[in-house]
């Protein structure tokens, strides 16, 4: 019996040891969890909380107005339809954040981390976004977003990303904005013309064209050139296809679509 015990006494010591470790781990990183807890209620009682560890916070639809968050760490945290209108989030770590529909009206994001960011539907008027990178952001359906937000560049490849999800709407006022930082961007004047096409308003889409066949010529730009001046091509050949149809049916034809055939072509132009 006294062996019995010996053995079982000897088989629990390492469960011992692995409980104590569990154990010991569990006391070292409560202090953190606590500190954590402490932010999130300094936050919400006092709306400043410069430098918090606010990781994974869940603030949804928070009233945050005029908060102080300067290099807060809010990365992965949930602010979805929160008020963060004249909030200062300079330097903050927004990687990974839900700003889903949040308000950020005349919010200072200066040189805060965005990537990853979910600003869809956002409300970024007058919002400062100086120094920031919205590459990877999330931005379909987002509100009130500056023409000096992002370089012409940005804007560009942001229409043809909006052209590939079909919201066509956000996808025309991107390259516009494009076209005003930079009026030679000729990429932007054709993605500009082939959704204006692909919606009958074809004088404008004409016109887009032209300009950025030219623009591609000067530039030397050979693939660019060449789209264009196919598309000029198409443009003629299904007017003319439409016309014979018409003609011999007797009313209007209307014939073919260029938006899915060329959007994805228009990313190589700024490579």
């Amino acid at each position: 019996m006294a062996k019995s015990l010996c053995s079982i006494f000897k088989s629990m010591k390492p469960l011992r040891l692995t409980l104590i470790t569990t154990l010991t781990t569990i006391a070292v990183s409560m202090p953190t969890q606590a500190e954590s807890l402490s932010d999130l209620n300094q936050l919400l009682s006092t709306n400043q909380c410069a430098q918090c560890d606010l990781t994974n916070a869940g603030l949804v639809q928070a009233n945050l107005t005029g908060s102080n968050l300067v290099q807060a760490n809010l990365a992965g945290a949930n602010l979805s339809q929160a008020n963060l209108a004249g909030a200062n989030l300079q330097g903050a770590n927004l990687t990974g954040t839900s700003l889903h529909g949040a308000n950020l009206t005349g919010a200072n994001l200066t040189g805060a981390n965005l990537t990853g960011v979910d600003l869809r539907n956002a409300y970024v008027g007058n919002a400062n976004l100086a120094e920031v990178d919205l590459d990877s952001a999330y931005l379909e359906g987002i509100k009130g977003l500056s023409v000096t937000a992002a370089s012409a560049e940005q804007f560009h490849r942001w229409g043809v990303k909006e052209t590939e999800r079909g919201n066509y709407n956000g996808a025309i006022a991107n390259y516009r904005k494009a076209i005003k930082l930079d009026p030679e961007l000729a990429p932007a004047y054709l993605g500009l013309a082939i959704i204006q096409y692909d919606f009958d308003r074809r004088a404008e889409a004409e016109q887009n064209t032209k300009i950025a066949a030219r623009l591609f010529k000067q530039q030397k730009h050979q693939l660019g050139y060449q789209t264009a001046t196919n598309f000029q091509q198409k443009m003629t050949l299904i007017e003319q296809a439409e016309a014979n149809v018409a003609k011999q049916e007797g009313g209007m034809g209307h014939i073919g679509k260029f938006i899915g055939s060329f959007g994805s072509l228009l990313l190589q132009f700024l490579l």
